[in-house]
């Protein structure tokens, strides 16, 4: 069975590969093939969520060589849930794309098979290295599709994210060999074991190593003052593409979870919590930001592109409490932040298609041909992503909250995120009443038609958040025992001992 962990990484790679060799089918065709992948890729996730569920690590080392010395593939219920959160938001963005964003090129679903592959490895991996290698694929196809139609409005920005990631992915390279120069190994689960090890100058080492992979953990997830690339790419891009990217800055935020509970946890001794006293201030600073971001936003795209860098803030906050409740919160607002944003920046193009050349920017214009469907979609997003009542924002709001313990942190945390939640709404009130309601004479000439598939792939990505509330019982339980596995890495440490992994290591 623990073949099957290669599934999420073998089956985009296979899917991308023959896309490329497709590249001047007819597009249909291209599409079904595409479609299919991502399908099959949502089924595959499912089923190993509902395998991880049991608690059980898996582990799958290629070549058979038992770690720490050949590449290995881990499952968890971490993983696996950022592979059925990453499956669900691909389908319905690479649904979206067949409105017309998949013509533009011709390697639009080879870029995007590829991106899926790079954020399936980057889930899965228990090695330092094949991280980095993660993240390396994962980018240059992010490169592709950032740029994907073309346009000096697309280049500048996207140069400011290549030259951004090539120098995060230096600052990597650099605290990976730091790291192996001491202790010798890149595996997670044996840096976990000799990180607590070491002393005097090796521990020196180690630690700024450590620091300097928060640095460009940070920079993938966009954090204060490493952020301020992410609103003009994300803005830019086709609507697709900046969907599926509400999932990237997540990565860096994985990253964090998985590379600091694991590594620098409880038990690393004196490198114990490495850079979370740092995170905490930090992540209220991106909330910050991110809110007045929101507040001065000219356009739906720009507005939502900042909720990125808001809900960046809000998960960095709960997850720098170092508690299982803390990290439980995070998990759950992970979830509802990644699909509703996915979702509003779909709207977002909707309402731009209806309104010609004004587009989605926040000012007034004719009325829209289906102004209100699109306004209960964008309601719905507004108050899921402003954290009110009865959606699925306001409950993962609550459980971060309830997350800390009296005190100081407590009166920063509530205070930033009570008074930023009221802010993000005063912004989304502006950008909907001026939007949708303040109409000025005549109409728009060849409006844009909602069709079937983009109508459903937007409202379906808005609707998750009041499915999450629904499963809100089933989703909390998983997230609880999620943060409990995490924070108690003993048998993650010793898939280590197991000397034949594949074929079925279960610890």
């Amino acid at each position: 069975m623990n073949h099957w962990l290669t599934a999420p990484i073998v089956l985009p790679l296979l899917g991308g590969l023959l896309q490329i060799f497709m590249g001047y089918a007819p597009l249909g065709l291209r599409r079904t093939l595409g479609l299919a992948t991502t399908t099959l890729l949502l089924v595959v996730s499912v089923a190993l969520l509902m395998l991880a569920d049991d608690g059980a690590y898996r582990a799958y080392a290629f070549g058979n060589w038992a770690p720490p010395f050949g590449i290995v593939l881990v499952l968890d219920r971490l993983a696996a849930l950022m592979l059925v959160v990453t499956s669900v938001l691909a389908l319905f963005c690479h649904i979206y794309s067949t409105r017309g964003t998949d013509a533009v090129g011709r390697h639009f679903h080879a870029l995007f098979l590829f991106q899926l592959m790079g954020l399936n490895i980057a889930f899965l991996t228990g090695d330092l290295f094949n991280l980095f290698v993660a993240f390396e694929v994962l980018l240059i196809a992010s490169y592709g599709l950032l740029m994907h139609g073309g346009g000096t409005i697309r280049t500048i920005p996207g140069l400011h994210y290549v030259v951004l990631n090539l120098i995060g992915s230096s600052l990597f390279l650099i605290s990976a060999g730091m790291l192996y120069s001491v202790l010798g190994t890149l595996n997670l689960a044996d840096l976990a074991v000799k990180v607590p090890q070491v002393s005097g100058s090796d521990q020196v080492v180690v630690q700024a190593a450590g620091m300097l992979l928060l640095i460009v953990f940070a920079l993938k997830a966009a954090v204060l003052p490493l952020c301020f690339w992410l609103p003009q790419a994300y803005s830019t891009a086709t609507a697709p593409v900046a969907a599926l990217f509400s999932v990237m800055t997540k990565v860096g935020i994985y990253a964090i979870l998985r590379v600091y509970s694991l590594v620098f946890g409880d038990d690393a001794g004196a490198l114990a919590h490495l850079g979370m006293d740092w995170l905490f201030p930090l992540s209220l600073l991106t909330l910050a930001v991110g809110v007045i971001g929101a507040l001065s936003a000219q356009s739906l795209r720009r507005l939502t592109a900042w909720q990125v860098i808001i809900s960046v803030g809000t998960l960095l906050a709960a997850l720098s409490l170092t508690s299982v409740a803390g990290t439980s919160a995070a998990l759950f607002y992970l979830i509802n932040t990644t699909w509703v944003v996915g979702g509003m920046f779909l709207v977002a193009d909707l309402v731009a298609r209806q309104r010609g050349s004004v587009e989605d920017r926040i000012v007034t214009a004719p009325r829209m041909r289906s102004r209100t469907l699109l306004s209960v979609f964008f309601l719905f997003g507004a108050i899921a992503c402003a954290g009110l009542p009865p959606l699925s924002g306001f409950f993962a709001k609550v459980l971060i909250l309830q997350a800390v313990t009296p005190g100081w942190t407590m009166a920063w945390l509530w205070g930033v995120i009570m008074v930023g939640s009221f802010l993000t709404l005063i912004a989304y009130s502006r950008a909907g009443s001026i939007v949708f309601w303040r109409n000025v004479e005549g109409h728009v000439k060849d409006p844009g038609r909602l069709t079937l598939p983009v109508t459903v792939s937007a409202g379906a990505l808005i609707a998750t958040s009041i499915v999450i509330v629904a499963m809100a019982g089933p989703i909390s339980r998983y997230t609880d025992a999620t943060a409990q596995q995490l924070h108690t890495p003993s048998a993650y440490i010793e898939i280590l001992d197991t000397p034949q992994v594949n074929g079925g290591s279960e610890q």
